[in-house]
């Protein structure tokens, strides 16, 4: 299972990394208060980061996650995102 560390780097962007038994991959994200809102529940960033990533990981692995994206991008690949990341925050 793969290890996720969510640092805020200041203002609405995020560092994440994600670590593995294949090595480290860092990805920098962009959440605004909006973001947080839309898919949120409530939750603060750093939860939401890591949960989203645990949903990007059951579905690609971490060298197939771009290296640097805006939260709502993950919809774009993966249209079921919206629903099932709220349902997990909630």
């Amino acid at each position: 299972m793969a290890r996720i560390q969510v640092t805020h780097e200041g203002g609405d962007d995020y560092r994440v990394e994600v670590e593995d038994d294949r090595g480290t991959s860092t990805h920098r994200v962009t959440v605004t208060d909006r973001h947080l809102k839309t898919y949120g529940a409530g939750a603060d960033a750093e939860a939401l980061l890591e949960e989203s990533f645990r949903f990007l990981l059951e579905r690609e692995p971490k060298e197939s996650i771009l290296s640097s994206f805006d939260l709502p991008v993950i919809e774009r690949y993966f249209p079921e995102y919206p629903d099932e990341i709220r349902a997990r925050m909630s």
